[in-house]
């Protein structure tokens, strides 16, 4: 519970079945079970990449505008955030707002098999590693070794970025994601680097764009197979 609120100031549930007004999550988790809920799945869409959603088409709009959903395995629901801010300057926080709606029961769109995730996770990036560094566009600067000084600081700390019970492959494909991630938002952030012809800028987008849709594809797959894992045992 607390891995989800995080540092926000609160989160609620609203559109829950047999609650006329928003209700806490603890509640809500507790509803969603009694109505046959097992399991959590994670999807992140983007324009273009349904990924984890499985329709119907107002959920799936919803969650690619918030650009994250939840999915519940075993219970035709979903839930998709709805962030604000509130309070007076210098003291604003975050609150968010889950709202439960019906969802399509079926396979989750794109997303694979944790042993598929980290093969493409590797393909793509020594793919895209090699014309990166051609284009000059992989991350430099004082902003860049930051970033990746404060990743790693965060990684040598031995954060869980998984709960327990994860399989380790999972751990490990999310770790790998969210590094790849990473070093994707860099190029982005860095604006063209040495790509200063219209080809080289082409050739970068289309560099970055499968890699960044191949780390999503795989934390979801990590996020995600925990349940998969114990479906496959029962």
């Amino acid at each position: 519970m607390l891995a989800i609120v995080g540092e926000d100031a609160v989160h609620r549930v609203a559109g829950l079945p047999g609650e006329s007004a928003p209700v806490g999550l603890t509640l809500a988790l507790g509803r969603l079970r009694t109505l046959g809920a097992t399991g959590l799945l994670v999807a992140l869409p983007a324009p273009g990449h349904p990924l984890g959603l499985s329709g119907p088409p107002e959920f799936n709009a919803r969650a690619l505008e918030a650009e994250e959903a939840v999915i519940c395995h075993g219970a035709a629901f979903g839930l998709v955030p709805e962030v604000s801010e509130a309070g007076p300057a210098g003291d604003v926080h975050v609150e968010v707002v889950w709202h439960v709606l019906p969802v399509r029961e079926a396979p989750p769109a794109d997303v694979p098999s944790l042993g598929e995730a980290e093969r493409e996770l590797a393909e793509a990036l020594r793919d895209a590693t090699d014309v990166l560094s051609k284009l000059d566009v992989a991350g430099s600067g004082r902003a860049a070794e930051a970033a990746i000084d404060a990743y790693r600081a965060r990684a040598e700390k031995g954060r869980e970025v998984l709960a327990p019970g994860y399989p380790p492959r999972a751990v490990r494909v999310l770790e790998l994601a969210q590094r790849v991630g990473l070093l994707v938002s860099l190029a982005y952030e860095n604006g063209h680097g040495g790509a200063v012809s219209a080809s080289e800028m082409a050739a970068r987008s289309l560099a970055l764009r499968p890699v960044e849709r191949t780390a999503r594809r795989a934390q979801v797959a990590a996020y995600n197979s925990a349940v998969e894992e114990r479906e496959r045992g029962r």
